[in-house]
């Protein structure tokens, strides 16, 4: 079988190379260098070393994962066409190498054996320079793929494949997303090696008037502010477990699923205020306040031993996944229409529900009005329905005239006739595409502002609002009807 022996070239200079390794480099014929950047190769050539590199294949591509699978598959023709070949790339072949995995998946299809040599990886030498120990936890992740939900800020993180001022650019911005601009960080430079550098920079300084090559590598040291984590997800999930442990809170301690219900349907609306008011600032905080409730809630699951947030977090997944077929599997849905089929008959499938009332789907928790709505669209939905608005404002008439009869005689179907007349307008509603919930919301705001101004005049008066007739007051609201209010 064909054979691809691969070495390390070290992280440093030729005296921490293994004798070994040196003598398989001197020896090897024909060798292959990923890269020829390297202070080992710049000695070596000295003592007449021959090669071939493939730095120039890195010109002829943007991607590196494109560069990386051009080298494999060269390297793979050139066993197949030469017999046994030396590959060679910097520190260790198994640490931080994209290439040499590649080779380890692609070389068993094309019949080539791989042999991974010695080599001295670079953290051994990252770790001395920098004097830490990676015993406390530490990350180690490609610069050229950097992705900020993978970090472990309160973890030591050392951030390899930092080539160029490109790549440093990359990494600075996905840092900047959770770390402060000018928090401190390392750029260590050849370590180990006679050419050693290590640079204490804030992080926005990192891909500025600094020397970065394929030997540099980016240290960051653990986070050790707390109020630093607060964007994490664990951080918040640990304050409100403090706030419901021992020392916790006396209020949050006492709270239960039903004592929360009330504050998670006030903070719901007024996230719905925020959005009506294109106030990202107040979203932002409303949106906070709904996931305090959801943490509340699964939190006092976790106290109470029947579920955690993480049991949530994995039902929403695992159901987004189930009813979206048409983007995690193989369904087809090109409208929303589509989708909303697939959807409702997946739920259909998974409560094994045979024979249901198409209004069973409606929430049972809803707003009235919104529910009004929602049960008028299925049923319309099925034809019972009529074709255009004309005998839904017949309706709303015949409503308000049974409910006059009904409280001349201050009857007790009072209550249940106007409900009809609410009913009958949300139909009304339902044909001319208005939201009645939003309607009624907009039309509470209304009053507030006029009235407010109502009571701006009063108070200017210096009179109080007993001493008012009604025809005055209606005065000033009419005066804040001409302002637009």
């Amino acid at each position: 079988m064909k054979k691809i022996r691969i070495l390390g070239l070290g992280a440093g200079d030729l005296d921490q190379l293994p004798l070994g390794v040196y003598r398989a480099l001197k020896n090897a014929e024909p060798l292959f260098l990923r890269t020829k950047e390297h202070p080992v190769v710049n000695e070596l050539e000295k003592e007449g070393l021959v090669f071939t590199s493939f730095d120039s294949v890195y010109e002829k591509h943007d991607q590196f994962q494109a560069v990386y699978e051009e080298i494999c598959y060269s390297l793979l023709d050139e066993a197949l066409s030469k017999g046994d070949i030396t590959y060679a790339v910097p520190g260790h072949p198994l640490v931080a190498e994209q290439t040499v995995q590649l080779l380890l998946e692609k070389a068993p299809e094309r019949g080539v054996d791989i042999e991974v040599g010695g080599g001295q990886s670079f953290l051994d030498a990252l770790f001395q320079a920098l004097k830490i120990d990676p015993i406390d936890g530490f990350q180690l992740l490609d610069g050229t793929s950097l992705k900020k939900d993978e970090l472990e800020v309160k973890q030591h993180l050392i951030i390899g494949q930092v080539y160029d001022r490109f790549v440093a650019s990359e990494v600075k911005l996905t840092l900047m997303d959770i770390l402060p601009y000018d928090y401190e960080i390392y750029i260590v430079t050849a370590a180990g090696s006679q050419s050693e550098r290590i640079q204490k920079v804030p992080l926005y300084e990192l891909d500025r008037e600094m020397e970065i090559n394929n030997l540099t590598s980016v240290y960051i040291p653990p986070v050790n502010d707390e109020s630093i984590l607060y964007k994490q997800f664990s951080k918040l999930r640990h304050i409100i477990a403090e706030l419901r442990g021992p020392n916790g809170c006396p209020w949050d301690k006492k709270q239960t699923h039903e004592s929360l219900k009330r504050y998670l349907i006030e903070e719901a609306y007024e996230l719905i205020e925020a959005i009506n008011e294109e106030d990202i600032d107040h979203m932002i905080e409303e949106l906070g306040d709904v996931l305090l409730q959801v943490l509340l809630h699964a939190q006092i699951g976790e106290d109470d031993g029947f579920f955690t947030i993480d049991d949530v977090i994995e039902g929403l997944s695992d159901k987004m996944v189930r009813r979206h077929p048409h983007v995690f599997g193989h369904t087809t849905a090109e409208t929303e229409e589509d989708v909303l089929k697939n959807w409702q008959a997946i739920k259909k499938e998974e409560k094994g529900i045979e024979e249901e009332s198409i209004l069973d789907q409606v929430g049972k928790s809803l707003p009235n009005l919104m529910a009004a709505a929602e049960i008028q669209k299925k049923a319309a939905k099925v034809g019972f329905d009529w074709q255009e608005v004309g005998p839904a404002w017949e309706k709303v008439k015949e409503e308000i005239r049974e409910f006059e009869l009904e409280a001349e005689n201050n009857s007790d179907k009072m209550s249940n006739e106007f409900g009809d007349i609410l009913f009958a307008f949300v139909n009304i509603a339902r044909f001319y595409n208005i939201d009645p919930e939003e309607a009624l919301y907009q039309t509470n705001q209304k009053f507030k502002r006029r009235f407010s101004y109502v009571e701006k005049k009063v108070r200017k008066s210096g009179k109080p609002f007993e001493e008012f007739e009604l025809e005055n007051l209606d005065q000033f609201w009419d005066e804040a009807k001409e302002k637009g209010l």
